[in-house]
């Protein structure tokens, strides 16, 4: 099996930065994990927020914590540091080499959409708190097989709301459908998400956005591994 992962993300308009944060690294026993975070409301303080509770999880899956632990870490340091005053979504995604499976734990009233390799579209949406607001936060994880053919979305909530100011709202699950039945690989899927979210924000988005794709896809026989970034600056 080959991994196959893109992002794509905006700012809101008229922000100077984004508050969004995403970061990825190599699970110590194989694998990797892919940490999704939006602090509460907008830009720099936003960002401050998002880079802390980011760091301190990437912290704790780079020591080989299992992913439940490390989003429970990461609310109760936002909770310690800023005394259940400040919020944020988590969303932490991994391929976990040890089980063999695609690890899920959320922190995020936004759903993540499972394609499975049957073609179903799984709504993941039980009840999720975001972290740093109350005592005792957990995630909500869901752990499926590895196996050809899942593609897994995982996004902000600028990405669901798109569209709601001018009574567009965005059917997201509908937006995958579509995309894939048109043979989209995972850049062209994360990058379809965000302009249809745009667009419904007629050019401005109302809130920072973030798209995380990731396919499990049959084995080609290469075995070299790339990885590519394009920001503009």
């Amino acid at each position: 099996m080959e991994l196959e992962v893109a992002v794509a993300k905006v700012s809101k308009w008229a922000s100077s930065e984004s508050g969004d944060t995403l970061e990825m690294i190599e699970r110590p026993h194989g694998g990797f994990s892919f940490v999704l975070v939006d602090g509460q409301l907008s830009g720099r303080a936003a960002k401050a927020i998002s880079n802390l509770v980011a760091r301190k999880a990437i912290s704790e899956l780079a020591e080989g914590v299992r992913d439940g632990a490390a989003a429970r870490a990461a609310h109760d340091y936002l909770y310690a540091f800023r005394g259940g005053k400040v919020s944020a979504t988590l969303n932490i995604l991994s391929v976990d080499m040890v089980s063999r499976t695609l690890v899920l734990s959320r922190n995020s009233h936004c759903p993540a959409i499972v394609i499975t390799p049957a073609d179903e579209l799984r709504l993941l949406d039980e009840p999720s708190e975001c972290i740093g607001l109350r005592r005792g936060t957990k995630p909500q994880i869901t752990e499926l097989p590895l196996a050809a053919g899942t593609v897994v979305v995982v996004y902000t909530d600028g990405l669901a709301t798109a569209g709601r100011r001018s009574g567009q709202p965005f059917d997201v699950p509908a937006a995958v459908r579509a995309l894939l039945a048109g043979e989209a690989d995972a850049r062209q899927l994360a990058d379809g998400l965000l302009a249809q979210a745009v667009a419904l924000d007629n050019g401005r988005p109302n809130d920072d956005i973030s798209v995380l794709v990731l396919r499990i896809l049959s084995r080609t026989g290469d075995e070299v591994r790339r990885l590519s970034l394009r920001v503009p600056l």
